[in-house]
């Protein structure tokens, strides 16, 4: 099967979408399909330092392409950039014929491949992945009419939970059967437990681990705040920032306003490096507010590490509550100090947590799995004719992400 897989971020941008997408273009390649990758990236000063930035790598058996986002970074304009993409996915088509469009992320790119899916004839299927489902469409008249076109009238929408799908249709009032239910996942050879076992007691302190996208919606000001009520509490611990992204800079003035010399900001990680970044520590903390399955929390449970995160949208699908997690509420700092002060000085309740995150993580978030169940709807969609009962035109309204395009 031809497939073209249009990315909204890849690597080097620092994503979920990035090592989603990696992972799941090895499985098809793996598959013997012949894959054809668009991603668009960031060029600019600001968002090569927000995501990181320039064109995607080569991927091993894949054909990739590189778009920059030229209309975002010049003045918000995401139509400009749709069309770049529709334009480049019909000439790629008229090259070598596509079976199956598929979209990360439902605005821009999902958009793109419904209008490409209307232009060629050919099925689609957009995953609906973070910010698209929790943000984008609450923005402006205009993403929301996107949005709605794109849940409504897309080959297959998938989407990584119940509690995601809950959210997105009671924003966006799409009927809860327009949605296939395709859990994240996670390379389990690739990351692995230190030394083969959970993670347990370390010489000297406890070593807290925040890896991900640096950002105050992922709760990055949240777990520094947490540390400072910890060291207030005497109890010691070292703690590492992992990543970069928007608040990165507010979250490293943060640190020095509570004088936590101690928390080290390690910055951009390859992924070739972040496995060993989670074996050196002891603890993962996420107390993030939304997510749409988070890549970060599966990379977690997969290195056997103990984790404190919150009762978000995204992580309840894959967490409970003192069975292989602790979890508090989003935006409670002093419940989420909590939370890390339990998981420091108990030894007992950090190895009965991993090793059940663990074990979970290994029998159920398996890219081979998860891989074979999207191909399967590849398979049903292939040579259907894509619903081409929708407008194709939108109305061009205010919308705060046109300033800080970067965000959305």
């Amino acid at each position: 099967m031809r497939i073209c897989f249009v990315s909204r971020r890849y690597f080097p941008a620092i994503s979920g979408m990035s090592v989603y997408a990696q992972n799941f273009l090895r499985e098809l390649v793996a598959a013997g399909h012949d894959v054809t990758m668009i991603s668009q990236y960031r060029g600019d000063p600001l968002g090569t330092r927000v995501y990181g930035g320039g064109p995607p790598p080569a991927v091993p058996g894949v054909r990739v392409i590189g778009l920059e986002q030229v209309g975002e970074q010049e003045g918000g304009d995401f139509e400009r950039d749709v069309d770049t993409i529709v334009d480049t996915i019909a000439a790629e088509h008229g090259r070598a014929p596509f079976d199956i469009l598929h979209a990360q992320y439902g605005y821009p790119t999902g958009w793109a491949v419904l209008l490409a899916s209307q232009r060629l004839g050919v099925p689609n299927v957009v995953s609906i992945q973070g910010g698209d489902g929790h943000w984008v469409g609450s923005c402006c008249e205009t993403h929301r009419l996107a949005m709605t076109r794109v849940l409504d009238h897309a080959g297959a929408v998938l989407i990584g939970g119940e509690s995601f799908v809950d959210e997105v249709a009671g924003r966006l009032g799409t009927a809860r059967e327009r949605f296939t239910i395709v859990p994240g996942a996670v390379d389990t050879a690739r990351f692995h437990p230190a030394d083969g076992g959970a993670a347990g007691p370390a010489d000297g302190p406890l070593r807290i681990f925040y890896h991900g996208r640096v950002d105050r919606r992922k709760g990055a000001l949240d777990f520094i705040d947490a540390l400072a009520l910890l060291r207030e509490r005497g109890i010691e611990v070292a703690a590492t920032v992992s990543g970069i992204g928007p608040d990165l800079d507010a979250s490293r003035v943060r640190a020095a306003e509570h004088n936590l010399e101690s928390v080290r900001f390690s910055g951009y990680a390859a992924y070739d490096t972040v496995p060993s970044l989670y074996r050196e520590a002891d603890i993962f903390a996420s107390p993030t507010y939304a997510e749409g399955f988070s890549n970060t929390v599966l990379e977690a449970m997969a290195s056997g590490l103990a984790i404190a995160s919150c009762r978000s949208v995204g992580i309840v699908d894959c967490l409970r509550d003192g069975d292989n997690a602790i979890l508090t509420e989003a935006g409670d700092i002093a419940a989420h100090a909590d939370a890390l002060e339990r998981l420091v000085t108990d030894p007992a309740l950090r190895a009965r947590l991993s090793g059940a995150a663990l074990a979970e993580c290994r029998a159920t978030y398996s890219w081979e799995v998860v891989a074979r169940q999207i191909m399967a709807i590849y398979g049903r969609l292939a040579g259907t004719a894509p619903d081409l009962g929708f407008p194709t035109t939108l109305p061009l309204t205010p919308c705060r992400f046109r300033a800080e395009p970067h965000l959305l």
